[in-house]
């Protein structure tokens, strides 16, 4: 009897168990369907109610793990939200405010997505650590509204972000958003430190897109887009050739190509000249030219035909150089001497590699030198001649220029010496620069043109060579202008519009050829490969340590 009475004393407390379970789950689901039916049909005040009725209400998860806060505003419903803010926002609620979904979304997040400017400013001044919360995917509420095309909340969540979250891969992934919707009022600033593989990966995610966001149509006509392009190129020429490859440059240079985006592929490839010879389409191995011939990208495939033609073989058997140099000395010495199977060392196979190009190359600074070497002389002869035919003419008596000493006229009619020294000045500079200029390209024509002279013999007489050239075409225009302004006696109106025109000469020549003396430059002072500041002698001996752990040893280049 005392066992049969026990388990009808069980089986009692077992039905009422569960009977109080089922209806409390009864009253959690009728407690459920009235908070969101007054949500959806936007009863701020039934929703008020609920919560002072019960107020356990505030940790109700309702689908996907979403609390009453995200259900009103992914349903648009301002006024419910704003009052289930101010009751969440106690100071014993407040972190529910942080409660994330299923999805790892937080309330912030979905007034980013939504465009719900007002909700997400009265998130923010309740609780500014929303910011800094991501969302499942690890994306910021900025980079969320970044990525819906929110411009306005985009643009006020960046200003309320901290920076140093918009450093580093977030800041890359915001600025790409940036561009593929094209808000580009928006300013995004990017740590100095940060890598740059994303930021170029950003150019080539968009490139794909083109038809879609069109960025860089009519030639890159939008300042602002200009100015990203400009920026990126800018951080990528402070890499060097290893971190270049690294950061996707190659990739995202044909990938603009195939795309249709020229302009992209032209800043990266003046940026580092190496890509226009040795870097290869990484789907098909084509070079540079060819993939623009391939794709018909008549821009990119003339800007390398006119770049080929301006530095020429000089500055690709230059690279050569450098490269074969900076292989040459990281390796082991014992495997610069050593023979492939056809009998030869690395600098036999180099020579016999790149003969065409030494002949290629001589002939080009050749044909150069020689046509500089005319205009100097042609400019020695007249400035000469100049020196001793002054204006003016000399005094008959004593020999010396008639304006050496003359005083002024009247006091509308300054005295001639001043500008008349100004003119011997000029002329002495014209001829001194000009005779250096034909000395330097007779250095060039009497070279022996072997491979060394090509690494910075030749290119260093060439730099000084037309930069002399340059400073005396300068020079003989300044004297010029000022013998023209002592004959004339102070008549302004014939003067300046002479003046204007004599410019001309050596604007054009800046033009022509200042872009090629840059380039000559940089392939020439630049450091060596492998002897950038960011290479260290620990990093040098690591590539010594792989290259000793090759079974074969390096014979060519």
């Amino acid at each position: 009897m005392e066992l049969a009475s026990l388990h009808l004393t069980h089986a009692i407390a077992l039905y009422h168990h569960y009977w109080l379970a089922d209806r409390d789950d009864l009253e959690r689901k009728r407690f459920a369907n009235a908070m969101l039916n007054a949500i959806y049909k936007g009863k701020f005040w039934e929703v008020s109610d609920l919560f002072k009725s019960n107020p356990d209400a505030i940790s109700t998860r309702f689908e996907n793990g979403k609390s009453a806060l995200h259900v009103a505003i992914t349903a648009g419903q301002l006024r419910v939200a704003k009052e289930l803010i101010t009751i969440t926002a106690t100071e014993a609620n407040s972190h529910q405010l942080k409660i994330k979904d299923e999805s790892g979304n937080t309330a912030l997040s979905f007034a980013a997505c939504s465009g719900m400017m007002e909700i997400a400013k009265c998130l923010i001044e309740k609780n500014k650590d929303l910011l800094n919360i991501p969302d499942g995917h690890d994306r910021l509420p900025v980079q969320l509204a970044c990525r819906a095309g929110h411009e306005d909340m985009t643009r006020y969540l960046y200003r309320n972000t901290p920076s140093e979250r918009l450093r580093g891969d977030n800041g890359f992934y915001l600025l790409k958003e940036c561009i593929t919707k094209k808000m580009f009022g928006t300013r995004v600033k990017v740590d100095k430190g940060s890598v740059l593989s994303d930021s170029v990966g950003s150019v080539g995610s968009v490139a794909p897109r083109r038809k879609a966001t069109k960025i860089y149509d009519l030639k890159l006509m939008d300042a602002i887009a200009r100015e990203i392009v400009h920026f990126i190129c800018r951080r990528l020429s402070a890499l060097d050739e290893d971190e270049f490859v690294q950061s996707g440059a190659v990739e995202a240079t044909f990938q603009a190509i195939k795309n249709g985006i020229p302009e992209i592929a032209i800043e990266i490839a003046k940026v580092n000249t190496n890509i226009l010879w040795n870097g290869t389409d990484p789907e098909d191995s084509r070079n540079m030219f060819a993939c623009a011939i391939a794709h018909r990208q008549e821009e990119v495939a003339q800007f390398l035909y006119e770049f080929n033609a301006r530095i020429s073989a000089a500055l690709q058997l230059q690279s050569e150089l450098r490269w074969f140099q900076a292989v040459e000395g990281i390796v082991p010495q014992f495997y610069n001497h050593q023979k492939n199977h056809d009998g030869e060392t690395p600098s036999e196979v180099f020579v016999q590699e790149h003969k065409q190009l030494l002949k290629d190359a001589e002939e080009w600074m050749q044909k150069t030198a020689e046509s500089s070497t005319f205009v100097g002389a042609l400019i020695i002869t007249i400035m000469f001649a100049v020196a001793f035919t002054v204006p003016g003419g000399n005094d008959q008596n004593t020999g010396f220029p008639i304006f050496l000493n003359k005083t002024a006229v009247s006091s509308t009619v300054p005295s001639p010496t001043v500008p008349f020294m100004v003119f011997v000045v000029s002329d002495a500079i014209s001829l001194f620069a000009a005779s250096s200029s034909v000395l330097m390209f007779l250095g060039i024509l009497t070279s022996r043109y072997g491979y060394d002279d090509f690494l910075k013999s030749l290119p260093v007489k060439l730099i000084v060579g037309i930069s002399s050239l340059f400073i005396s075409i300068a020079a003989m225009m300044v004297a010029f202008c000022v013998a023209l302004f002592i004959m004339l006696q102070g008549r302004l109106w014939i003067i300046i519009p002479v003046t204007l025109f004599a410019g001309v000469p050596v604007i054009i020549f800046v033009l022509l050829q200042f872009p090629f003396l840059k380039e000559l430059c940089t392939s020439t002072f630049r450091p060596g490969i492998f002897d950038r500041k960011r290479t260290t002698a620990e990093e040098k001996e690591e590539i010594k340590g792989i290259i000793l752990s090759l079974q074969q040893p390096v014979l060519a280049i």
